[in-house]
C-alpha cells in the first residue's frame, strides 16, 4: 500500500474516548436534531450548544480549538443558503444601489440561523469521529439494526478504499512514465488535459470493478458469508447511562424554555 488512508480517530485516555459508542452515536444524533428544530433567531440556545461542544472538546483533551479549526470544511457548501437573505420576504434591512436586491432582516436571521446550525452539526460529527474508532462507529450501527447491506457497503468502503487510491496512483505513475516532458515546448492544452482525465477515470471504474471481484472471491475462499464478524463488545456502564441521561437533559432543556 503506498497510501495511508487512516481515520480521524484521536486516541486520549479521556471519559469521551470510552464511554460507549451508542452513547456517542444517539448523543451526537440528538445534538444535531436539537439544532435543527431550535427556533431561527434564538442566539442563547446556540451558544449554549456551542458551550457544550467545547466542553465535550475539553473533557477529550484534544484542545479547545480542535474541533473549530476543522468545521470550516462546511463553509462552501453554504453557497447554496447565499439567496435566503434576497428571496426571504420582511423588513428590509438593506438595498443593493444599481441591482434592485434588497435584503430582509428575516432573510439575514435565516441565513446566520443555517449558517450556525450547519457548523455546530459539523464540530458534533468531527468529535464523533475523532473520540470513536470507525469500526467500533459500525458495530454500533449494527447494534442499532441499521440494515445489513448499508452497514456492510460502509464497512468495505473503510476496508478497501485505498486498494481504488493505490490502483489511481499506478495509473498515474503508468502516465508520468509515458510523458516525457521536452524544454521549451508547452504544456499541452486544458482540453486534452480534460479527455486525457476522463480517459482515465473510465479506466479506472473498470480496474476498480475487476479488482472488487477479485477481492469478493478471495473474501469467499476465506469464509465470508455476508456478516462481518467481529470481537468488539461493548457493555452499558453507570458512566454511560450517566452521561446519556445529562447530555438529554441538556439538549431538550433549552428547546423547552425556548417555547415558553
Amino acid at each position: 500500500m503506498h497510501y495511508d488512508l487512516t481515520d480521524q480517530y484521536h486516541h486520549r485516555s479521556s471519559p469521551i474516548h470510552h464511554l460507549d459508542p451508542r452513547v456517542k452515536v444517539v448523543v451526537t444524533f440528538l445534538y444535531i436534531l436539537a439544532l435543527s428544530i431550535t427556533p431561527e433567531g434564538t442566539w442563547w440556545i446556540f451558544g449554549f450548544f456551542l458551550a457544550l461542544i467545547l466542553v465535550a472538546v475539553w473533557l477529550t483533551h484534544l484542545g479547545l480549538v480542535f474541533t473549530i479549526r476543522r468545521s470550516f470544511i462546511v463553509l462552501p457548501f453554504l453557497l447554496a443558503a447565499v439567496a435566503v437573505p434576497f428571496t426571504t420576504p420582511g423588513s428590509i434591512l438593506l438595498r443593493v444601489p444599481g441591482l434592485g436586491w434588497t435584503v430582509s432582516e428575516p432573510g439575514v436571521v435565516r441565513f446566520v440561523s443555517i449558517l450556525i446550525r450547519s457548523w455546530l452539526a459539523v464540530q458534533a460529527a468531527i468529535l464523533l469521529t475523532a473520540t470513536t474508532r470507525f469500526p467500533d462507529l459500525l458495530w454500533a450501527l449494527g447494534a442499532f439494526r441499521f440494515p445489513k447491506p448499508l452497514v456492510s457497503t460502509i464497512s468495505f468502503m473503510y476496508r478497501y478504499l485505498f486498494v481504488l487510491v493505490d490502483e489511481a496512483l499506478r495509473m498515474m505513475r503508468a502516465r508520468a512514465a509515458r510523458s516525457a516532458q521536452v524544454p521549451g515546448r508547452s504544456r499541452p492544452s486544458i482540453r486534452w488535459q480534460g479527455r486525457v482525465a476522463g480517459s482515465m477515470v473510465g479506466s479506472l471504474f473498470l480496474r476498480a470493478l475487476a479488482r472488487s471481484e477479485r477481492v469478493y472471491a478471495a473474501m469467499l475462499a476465506r469464509g465470508y458469508d455476508g456478516h462481518m464478524r467481529s470481537l468488539i463488545r461493548f457493555r452499558m456502564t453507570n458512566l454511560d447511562w450517566l452521561i446519556f441521561v445529562l447530555a438529554v437533559l441538556f439538549l431538550v432543556t433549552p428547546l423547552i424554555l425556548s417555547l415558553r
